[in-house]
């Protein structure tokens, strides 16, 4: 991962030096490590700078190597939105891609998460799909959310989901947030926790 080195009396000078000589604006740049020295006849200040421009391709490096290491050959399409960088996959093999319930996929962004804590700590995050699966399964929990709390609403009778990751147990919550007929809780330990939807009392 390419880094850069400034040196100068203060950490603000040193961050400058790196705008200029970088001809970046502070967005586009993450100062992974800054010091400051007292000397006797002098301060002075260091900083490491990373561009987010690099960040972005040392990622997009690590899954094609990824990829490439699973037979599998991918275009990539890139956004980045304030912190979080959303990277989607295309491919011809999505289905392995993917994996059961997603397990391939998540395991990816759990790798590159890895790769991103490592190189600028917790500032940025990672999204990752391939083409639409994430979106196409969110609609999908929140039609299903919908119509059983609809079941729940009429019978009275409390209805239990199967188990779900945090991700999609996230999905259905917020989906029934504000149903005024139904409430959702989270039940059981990891990896085999699910969600209840029940009815509430009325008034």
């Amino acid at each position: 991962m390419k880094s850069y080195v400034f040196e100068a009396k203060t950490i603000a000078d040193a961050k400058e030096k790196a705008l200029n000589e970088l001809r970046l604006s502070e967005e586009n740049i993450i100062i992974k490590t800054q010091e400051e020295k007292q000397g006797l006849l002098k301060k002075t200040a260091k900083i490491k700078v990373i561009s987010v421009n690099d960040l972005i391709n040392y990622l997009k490096e690590s899954l094609n190597t990824i990829t490439s290491l699973m037979n599998i050959n991918t275009n990539l399409e890139v956004r980045r939105r304030d912190k979080n960088i959303e990277i989607k996959i295309f491919s011809d093999q999505n289905p392995i891609l993917i994996g059961k319930d997603g397990k391939t996929l998540e395991a990816l962004q759990n790798i590159l998460r890895q790769v991103l804590l490592k190189e600028v700590g917790d500032e940025y995050k990672i999204l990752l799909d391939i083409e639409n699966y994430k979106e196409k399964k969110i609609t999908n929990l929140e039609r299903v959310a919908k119509k059983l709390a609809r079941e729940v609403k009429k019978t009275k009778v409390e209805i239990k989901l199967d188990r779900m990751n945090s991700y999609e147990r996230r999905i259905i919550h917020n989906t029934l947030a504000d149903n005024e007929y139904v409430y959702t809780e989270s039940i059981g330990e990891e990896p085999n926790r699910y969600v209840v939807i029940k009815p509430k009392e009325e008034i």
